[in-house]
């Protein structure tokens, strides 16, 4: 019978098993690099700022930043602040979309056994207001999105298509929505997902399955923080690059505080992190330009960002 549910999958075009041996994925970016560089939990203009400043000194690139406590807890000038200095500088911006569940004043999110229910809109309220949100943030120059939420995914990829919503602006699945095997990511990338941030535990093998599956680039935790894991992989980042192609390297940070949601009230604290974060990433390049010199990544400006486009 599990013969008969494998050959299933094949004829979907899905693997019907995680590889044994792992395969090199020949897909790319579209100016042929196999790998960029997202810092996340970038919380502010000041962190934003912090980490820009870092790269240069540590001759990081930085593709990509992200952030957790959305676009909801900005202001208008600082997410114009933020649109404008990572245009400057070429680099994508990613805002989290919300609110959503965890929170909300519903005690199911809180529940031990709650798992993904705390980053569900919760009810049609929060659907509108998640949209409202991405609405905000795009109204600042913002061009891409983090979504926890399979609604949210489909309705807002279905505005961005009748012109609700720009055309230019990207949809980020993100790591809490636990998209873990390639028929999974295979639905998020037909719903409208640009890319898709796996969870942090998988194997370098199953990372090789959801590869086969979608041409969406991967977003991969290198190094996670400890309430997603804490996994600290830098050993193997020559071979999430090999078989995740094209994939964003993200430098999460282990050991470190949750500081969401975030404000001015932890600023010294964001800065401080997005610091070490840069840092980090100058380890896990040191050690892929060791194990893997031919591995190619994207030169600044890279075309196909979703760069902001300042208000």
């Amino acid at each position: 019978m599990v013969r008969r549910t494998q050959e299933f999958l094949r004829s979907l075009g899905l693997p019907g098993a995680d590889p044994g041996e792992l395969p090199d994925s020949a897909k790319r970016f579209p100016d042929g690099a196999q790998y960029r560089v997202e810092i996340p939990s970038v919380e502010g203009p000041e962190a934003l700022a912090a980490v820009l400043a870092e790269a240069d000194e540590r001759d990081v690139p930085v593709h990509r930043i992200s952030q957790g406590s959305g676009g909801l807890l900005l202001t208008m000038p600082e997410l114009r602040e933020i649109a404008t200095m990572a245009a400057e500088r070429h680099v994508e911006v990613s805002l989290f979309a919300r609110p959503l569940a965890g929170w909300d004043t519903g005690a199911a999110a809180y529940a031990p056994g709650a798992g993904a229910a705390a980053v569900q809109a919760r009810g049609t309220a929060q659907l509108v207001h998640v949209i409202e949100d991405i609405r905000r943030t795009t109204d600042a120059g913002i061009m891409s999105v983090l979504v926890t939420d399979f609604g949210v995914l489909d309705v807002a990829a279905r505005m961005r298509a009748a012109g609700e919503l720009p055309a230019g602006l990207r949809f980020k699945v993100s790591v809490q929505m636990g998209v873990s095997n390639p028929a999974s990511a295979r639905l998020v990338e037909r719903l409208g997902a640009d890319t898709v941030n796996v969870p942090t535990d998988l194997s370098l093998a199953q990372f090789a399955a959801i590869r086969a599956a979608i041409d969406a680039p991967l977003d991969i935790y290198v190094e996670s923080p400890d309430d997603l894991g804490g996994f600290v992989r830098h050993h193997e980042i020559a071979d999430i690059v090999r078989v995740a192609a094209p994939v964003y390297l993200k430098f999460g940070l282990r050991n470190a505080p949750n500081i969401y949601p975030s404000g001015t009230h932890l600023t010294p604290t964001a800065v401080a992190l997005c610091r070490e974060r840069v840092r980090r990433a100058e380890i896990g390049l040191e050690l892929l330009a060791r194990y893997a010199p031919d591995a190619t990544t994207s030169a600044l400006p890279a075309a196909d960002l979703a760069v902001p486009t300042p208000a």
